[in-house]
């Protein structure tokens, strides 16, 4: 039986549908979108996607996104070098800097260790992180994992793994949500806010 679908459009989709968060409809939704849209749309998005994959690369030093031997954030003089912030993923990364609170460098893990994933500690960037430190100059490592089991797995291994080396090391705090009230927060996120509670001034 023929297909009503042409073959064009049904690739598209099927190949929308293995991004994260879209499902079958949103994947339809946005074949037909540019189905409908002027051919250059088409154009400059496909252009767009080949482009980040041709031009883009991890930095050396931190494993951001970059273009260059180092990313923005690893050229930027005006950063303290001797404060690092451990992230599992770039999106991470990029959360922390819209706050514009933290001037110092990351270091970008690429996942957290989840055994039943079968990603253990050689499948995130623990080494590199020691070797870092190995160089010296570093006086804190800010551990901002997730606050799920994977993350406070990585996080408590990680730990471990700084021990021997004179630095600093903390965690971010967690806590409840602006706007949030305490009778619909889970335990574990009221223990946590407890935990880092701090004196006010």
């Amino acid at each position: 039986m023929t297909s009503i679908t042409p073959s064009a459009l049904s690739a598209l989709i099927e190949e929308l549908v293995r991004l994260p968060g879209v499902g079958p409809k949103t994947a339809q939704r946005l074949a037909f979108h540019l189905l409908k849209a002027p051919r250059e749309t088409a154009a400059a998005l496909a252009e767009a996607i080949v482009a980040l994959k041709d031009r883009t690369r991890l930095c050396s030093r931190c494993f951001n996104i970059a273009e260059a031997e180092l990313c923005g954030v690893c050229q930027d003089p005006r950063r303290d070098t001797q404060i690092l912030c451990v992230v599992e993923e770039v999106n991470d990364l990029l959360a922390i800097e819209k706050t514009k609170e933290f001037r110092g460098l990351y270091h970008v893990l690429g996942g957290s260790l989840s055994p039943l994933d079968g990603r253990g500690p050689d499948q995130i960037r623990a080494k590199d992180l020691v070797a870092r430190l190995e160089a010296g100059g570093v006086r804190e490592v800010i551990l901002a994992t997730n606050p799920n089991v994977e993350g406070e797995a990585t996080a408590l291994y990680l730990l471990r793994l700084l021990k021997p080396f004179a630095v600093k090391v903390t965690r971010i705090a967690r806590g409840l949500p602006m706007g949030g009230d305490l009778e619909y927060a889970d335990e574990v996120t009221l223990a946590r806010a407890l935990e880092g509670r701090r004196e006010i001034t």
